[in-house]
């Protein structure tokens, strides 16, 4: 059986240091944070936050330092404040278990409210978070169509036509002459795309994984994001753990 060929996109650098691509014809940009810009929707796209992590780690005797959720929140601001969204979208898992929200902080919890006025905020639910938040402004859906992109938190197998998703937190690694470097990445062939995890403390599991097989028509393109831009990766270049 020949080998699937390899994703050659068409994409240009844009000025936040992401790339600018299409998925299934939808402009899109891949931004360096880790979140999905449509400029033709004013959406701004974020997967796997995984609120309060460091809390529910805390719980059972496992310490770390307790700032994931404001370190997180730091982060979405400065991109609510580099592209004023109309619409902001979180991809699921947004919490990272049913009792998350309960142990947010004050602060934290007036912080993440804030971030509906003036625009639509859509909570797409994951696997973490099935009931979606109770006590926060927004539209909780398990899924939704914009443009020629479906949103939904996890991945289907098969193929799936405009499909962006988050869950499998996709990371990238390469080898070269300064040794192997890993990052989180986006992946996508054209059609389909997976988003990197944007929470502090979310992790990444390698592309080449094989809870990636099966997803993508061809040999998907990885997106690594760096400090201050996206670096595009080929299939070829990319090595296991």
């Amino acid at each position: 059986m020949n080998a699937p060929a390899t994703f050659a996109p068409t994409f240009a650098a844009s000025p936040c240091g992401g790339l600018a691509i299409a998925v299934n014809g939808e402009a899109t940009v891949l931004r360096a944070s880790g979140a999905l810009w449509l400029p033709g929707h004013r959406a701004l796209v974020v997967a796997d936050l995984h609120f309060e992590k460091g809390s529910a780690y805390a719980r059972r005797g496992q310490l770390l330092p307790p700032f994931d959720t404001r370190e997180t929140l730091n982060r979405l601001e400065r991109e609510i404040a580099g592209t004023t969204p109309d619409l902001l979208i979180f991809l699921g898992d947004s919490f990272h278990d049913g009792a998350a929200e309960d142990r947010l902080a004050g602060e934290d919890a007036a912080r993440l409210a804030a971030l509906a006025g003036g625009r639509r905020l859509v909570w797409v639910v994951g696997n973490h978070d099935a009931d979606g938040p109770r006590d926060l402004p927004g539209e909780t859906v398990d899924e939704m169509t914009l443009g020629a992109l479906v949103l939904r938190h996890e991945p289907r197998e098969g193929p799936q036509p405009g499909e962006a998703s988050g869950h499998l937190h996709p990371a990238a690694k390469v080898a070269g002459r300064g040794g192997r470097v890993r990052r989180r990445c986006f992946l996508t062939d054209g059609s389909r795309i997976v988003l990197p995890a944007f929470g502090a403390y979310a992790g990444g599991l390698n592309v080449k994984d094989a809870a990636f097989a099966g997803l993508f028509t061809a040999r998907p393109l990885a997106a690594a994001l760096g400090a201050d831009r996206v670096h595009a990766i080929g299939w070829p270049s990319l090595v296991e753990d």
